[in-house]
């Protein structure tokens, strides 16, 4: 059995895979569009043809999947946060400021307890994330 997240970016599915490849060194297997369908009854919405219906990705050892969904719906994630653990103190600050380019913290990295960096923030897209150095 194996547990993966799925993330409903609400129609910036490819900004979103971009970003993520870009900070995070995101590698993107899937990404097919609405239009490439091989199901005639999967019809798009008006007007996301080129929206993405289902997208695969790796960040580090683990692998993510998400869409555009079925129209311009606002996407809101509650009650669920991603967490990436890092190595070192040094990843921990990139990783950390790299997803925070354009997001909002919600706890600066700093010393924690259980660890020398610990921090939470949302991206630009909205999702949650804790940034933690593995002790």
């Amino acid at each position: 059995m194996k547990v993966e997240a799925y993330l409903n970016l609400a129609g910036r599915c490819e900004e979103a895979l971009a970003f993520y490849q870009q900070a995070l060194g995101a590698e993107v297997g899937v990404a097919m569009r609405w239009k490439e369908s091989p199901d005639p009854a999967m019809k798009a919405p008006p007007g996301w043809e080129e929206k993405i219906m289902h997208a695969v990705f790796r960040i580090g050892e683990t692998t993510l999947m998400a869409d555009d969904g079925m129209g311009p719906e606002k996407t809101e994630f509650k009650g669920i946060t991603l967490t990436i653990n890092v190595p070192d103190d040094a990843q921990a600050r990139r990783v950390f400021d790299a997803l925070g380019e354009g997001g909002t913290v919600g706890m600066p990295l700093a010393r924690t307890f259980w660890t020398s960096s610990f921090g939470m923030l949302r991206d630009r897209f909205g999702v949650p994330w804790m940034v933690n150095v593995d002790a």
